[in-house]
Order: structure tokens, then sequence, then C-alpha cells
């Protein structure tokens, strides 16, 4: 085992590693992260139009009038219904950072390029403007694409010194300003042959193309049950090893998780079916219940069941983090990270929790997840009461249960031996007279 267990580590080690040092992917990730905060509050407001309590739609409009929800809805379409400006931003930023060029430049540069790649529309009056569908879901992938794009296009630029420079006594901020011109020049110039180039097209704009070509296929992939399974075994594996397997797993699935929950909430605040049963929030709230690895069950064992001080001090400890999905106290203080009994039941438990949230949610006894973003320390039975009524409370309450379960023959195991050797400790311990006695 230890032979095994020193060969996948050096297998995956150099695998994750570069994975999870992917100036790409990070940039991804810090895009998300820094936009997260106004997902959420987006998501908290939609929650406000459509909290599923008995009597509360009505009780809001005897209070607010038919047209309650609107006071709700206008923060959630300027945040989730735009949300991949916001990524936009984040990626360009990062991007820029690591580069060490002037990120604000960048940001704008992004900005641009992003909306001279994103379609118009145009009414019978001859007003014009954008769709918010191609700020939000539907556009995440060409935002992406279009941030790292545009942020190498002017680093590029720059590296080969065509730039403006002003004299030394022109202002910081006037001398920045024209060093970013001609590199925004080259930004807005190739992305407007590119919008020009797939006016040409079958697919008239390249939003449609990426959707089409790109984000739908991955999404589709993202959506199934399998590639949740894939993707679970992949985490489960890498923080076995010590990696933080849920940053690395994040910054691929994340954005393709990101868009379900968003499809997810439209068609909730327009009270359509709900599509995707797979998506961000089925990933943290149904799966992770305490945190990667599906660990809350065995904080519980910890608690109540540990004959072995060690493990009762240490449940006591990670019992109260758990609750809110952390759990790096078990993680590395059993440990699991490089035990060999303890991977077992960490890498299975998420696979058969997603097994079992999935069909019960396909076989329609609990409501898929309403799209929204709760914060991910959200604790289990909360959570599920606010993203599926009642019944997502109850299917936490019954996944607690089944983690437990899979996790109580190899605690017992790990918690008898740790128990044992305290009880030779103490015998070692005893004076002549304490052992006669």
């Amino acid at each position: 085992m230890d032979k095994f267990l020193d060969v996948l580590q050096e297998k995956m080690g150099p695998i994750a590693y570069k994975l999870d040092s992917n100036r790409y992917l990070s940039a991804i990730k810090t895009g998300f992260f820094g936009a997260m905060p106004i997902l959420i509050i987006g998501s908290v407001f939609l929650l406000f139009a459509n909290l599923p309590i008995p009597g509360y739609a009505d009780f809001m409009a005897s209070i607010m009038g038919e047209n309650w929800t609107t006071y709700f809805m206008v923060p959630y379409d300027m945040t989730m219904n735009i949300m991949t400006i916001f990524v936009v931003f984040g990626i360009a930023k990062d991007l820029a950072h690591h580069y060490k060029v002037d990120d604000l430049a960048a940001v704008v540069i992004a900005v641009v390029a992003f909306f001279i790649l994103t379609p118009t529309i145009a009414d019978t009056g001859g007003a014009n403007g954008i769709p918010t569908s191609n700020l939000g879901a539907s556009g995440l992938f060409v935002g992406m694409i279009t941030a790292i794009l545009a942020v190498e296009i002017s680093r590029w630029v720059e590296q080969r010194g065509w730039t403006i420079k002003m004299p030394d006594s022109v202002p910081s901020n006037v001398a920045r300003s024209f060093t970013a011109l001609i590199p925004a020049f080259f930004v807005i110039v190739i992305f407007d042959l590119i919008r020009i180039g797939f006016s040409f097209t079958a697919y008239d704009t390249a939003q449609a193309f990426i959707f089409q070509i790109l984000q739908t296929p991955l999404t589709a992939l993202g959506s199934s049950l399998p590639a949740t399974i894939v993707v679970l075994l992949f985490e489960g594996l890498l923080w076995s090893f010590g990696i933080h397997g849920s940053n690395i797993v994040g910054a691929v699935m994340q954005p393709i998780w990101l868009s379900l929950t968003a499809d997810n909430a439209a068609a909730f605040s327009a009270h359509e079916a709900l599509p995707h049963i797979v998506n961000y929030q089925f990933y943290s709230n149904f799966i992770k219940v305490g945190g990667a690895g599906g660990t809350l069950g065995l904080a519980i064992l910890c608690v109540f069941v540990a004959k072995s001080a060690q493990f009762k001090t240490l449940g006591k400890l990670a019992i109260a983090p758990g609750i809110f999905n952390i759990n790096e106290p078990l993680i590395f203080g059993i440990p699991i990270v490089l035990n060999p009994v303890m991977m077992i039941p960490f890498i299975i438990t998420p696979v058969v929790l997603a097994i079992v949230a999935y069909f019960a949610m396909a076989t329609g006894l609990v409501d898929f997840t309403n799209g929204t973003n709760l914060p991910w320390t959200t604790p289990p039975i909360v959570s599920g009461f606010l993203l599926n009524g009642w019944r997502g409370a109850l299917l936490q309450v019954v996944q607690i249960g089944l983690s437990m379960a899979i996790y109580f023959p190899f605690f017992k195991l790990e918690d008898n031996k740790a128990y044992q050797l305290e009880l030779e400790g103490a015998h070692e311990n005893q004076t002549p007279e304490e052992a006669l006695a």
C-alpha cells in the first residue's frame, strides 16, 4: 500500500501542481472568486422574491402590492444577469497582475473587447441596447476567452515597446493613459475584425459560435452524473495526497457549474421548470456536506462515538467548523491525508452522496436546486431548505446519516487503534503503587 501511495503521489502530484499553478486557470478562478460576493447578494434577492414558505407571496403582495417582486428582481438582474462583466474584470486584473502590467488598463481594454463581440438589439423605435442574456451565463465562455486574449495582446504589444512614452515630468496617471493607447488600439482592431469575420458566417456572432460549439457541449457534459462522479473521484484523490483538490477542480468546473446554476435561477425567477440537477449548488450543498469528502458525518462520529481521547478532542474541535463546511481539522488531524484506511471512505462518500441526491431529484422526490447562490459556508439543512424547501433539508439529513454509515467502520479501526495506544501509554506511565492498586 505504501508503494501504491508513493506511485500515485509521484504521478498525480506534478499534474495537480501544474493545473493549480497554470496562469490562465488561476486567473479564471480569481475572476469567479471576485464576482462571487455580488452573485451571492443577487441570489439572496432572488430568494427573497421566491421564498418557499406557504402564504409568503400573498403576504408580501398585501404589503407592497401586486408587483412586489420587482423590488427584489432589479438587484438580481443587475448582479446575476450581468455576471460575465464582473468575471471579465477579475480575470483581466489577475492576469495583468501576473504579467506585471497596468491592471486598470487591462480591465478597461478587456471589457471593451467583450462588448465589441457582444451583439446589440434595436426596437421598433430605433433604441439600441445589449441583451442581458449575453452578459449573463450564456456569455461566460466568451467573456473568459476575451479577457485572456485581450490581456495577452496588450502585453505582447507592450513587450515590443510599441507604446507612447511620456517625459518624466508628466503626471503618472496621464502617462499611464498614453502608455495604454497603442495596446488598446491593437486589441480593439483585432476584436472588431473577429466580429466582422463572424458576421459572414452562419453563426453571425462570436457569442453564438462559442455558445453552440464550446459552452453547450461542456455544460451538457458538466451537468451529467457520470462526469460529476469522475470529477469527485479526482478531487478526492488529490485531497488524499494533501493537494487542495477543490481548488483545482473548481478552476475547471466552476464556470460550467455556475452557468448551470444561473440557468436554474433564470427559470426559477420566470416560474418555469428548472432545467438542471447538477450545478454549483448541487455540488457544494448536496455533495460536500461538511466539506470535501462529505465529512460532517465523520465529525459527528468523533464527538459521539469515539472511545479514544484523541478523536473525542478532535471531534469537539472539528464539529463547529464542519457545520459550516470547513473540514481541514479532520483532513489533517485524523489525518485523512496519506492514510490508506481513511482515504477509502473520503473518496467513496461524495460519490454515494452525489448518486443519492441525483436520483432523489431525478425521480421528483426532491425539487431541483432553485439557482440561489448561497455562500459555501451555509450549514446543511439550512441550505437544503433555502434551495429545495423542506424536502431538500430532509435529503441533507439523510446524507449526513449516509456519511456516518460509510465512515463508521473505517473510523472505528482508527479509533480503536488510538484507544489501544492510549491504554498502553497510560499503563507505561503508571507508578508501581498505581499498578498494584
